[in-house]
């Protein structure tokens, strides 16, 4: 997988040093990496392909936008690309504020090869499992998919963490209409727990509480019970 990653890993350079630009760009490929050099902030966030999972090696001190408003700009226009600071001399206190605000990591020039390289490594690591993740949640999804509007809502409030006598005095059903449809989820979801039908709930988003009471408008006060 590791090595999978190297020939599919596409890396932005984002530093306005023609020779420091031209250096990462050596070792990277080297390294099996795809390149792609950017001279400013500007270019980078205007002209990014945003649909390509990229890993993104950005300077902090840079004319014009500055590597600081360059990541905040990535978050508001939702690029969420793993982020390695690259700091001169003196530059650890703004590299603290860039991983506070989601860096993965910082780099002081000159670059040590192994450490750089080893970032790059986790960068795309977190890459393909956020995408595994992901894959698991669209999975999940289309499970529940499956279920009508009631047998979601009951394996909804379940996944709550409430009985089934909450979870029928909410829905204004029986407790044992309840359990009727609780094995009906368990059929269409082809599980043989229902613990395992409470993983699939979770990753497709149910189980959240303040949601439930919010769509059957039960009053906080009332608790589980």
């Amino acid at each position: 997988m590791a090595e999978e990653a190297k020939r599919e890993g596409l890396i932005h350079v984002v530093d306005d040093e023609e020779t420091i630009r031209r250096s990462l760009d050596f070792l990277l490929r080297a390294a099996g990496y795809r390149v792609k050099r950017w001279p400013n902030g500007e270019d980078f966030l205007k002209e990014v392909d945003r649909t390509t999972p990229a890993c993104v090696l950005l300077d902090i001190r840079m004319p014009g936008i500055e590597g600081l408003e360059v990541q905040q700009s990535m978050k508001a226009q939702g690029l969420d690309f793993p982020v390695i600071v690259l700091t001169g001399h003196g530059d650890v206190a703004l590299a603290v504020r860039a991983m506070q605000a989601g860096a993965m990591d910082f780099m002081e020039k000159p670059f040590d090869r192994e450490q750089l390289l080893h970032s790059v490594a986790l960068a795309f690591q977190w890459i393909a499992d956020r995408t595994a993740l992901r894959e698991q949640q669209g999975w999940a999804r289309i499970q529940i998919a499956k279920l009508t509007t009631r047998e979601r809502e009951v394996l909804d409030g379940l996944a709550c963490g409430y009985p089934n006598k909450t979870v029928a005095y909410d829905l204004g059903i029986s407790s044992r209409t309840v359990e009727v449809y609780r094995a009906n989820v368990m059929t269409k979801l082809n599980v043989a727990t229902f613990a395992d039908a409470l993983r699939i709930a979770f990753n497709a988003g149910l189980g959240g509480e303040q949601t439930w009471r919010e769509n059957h408008h039960v009053d906080p006060r009332q608790g589980a019970g």
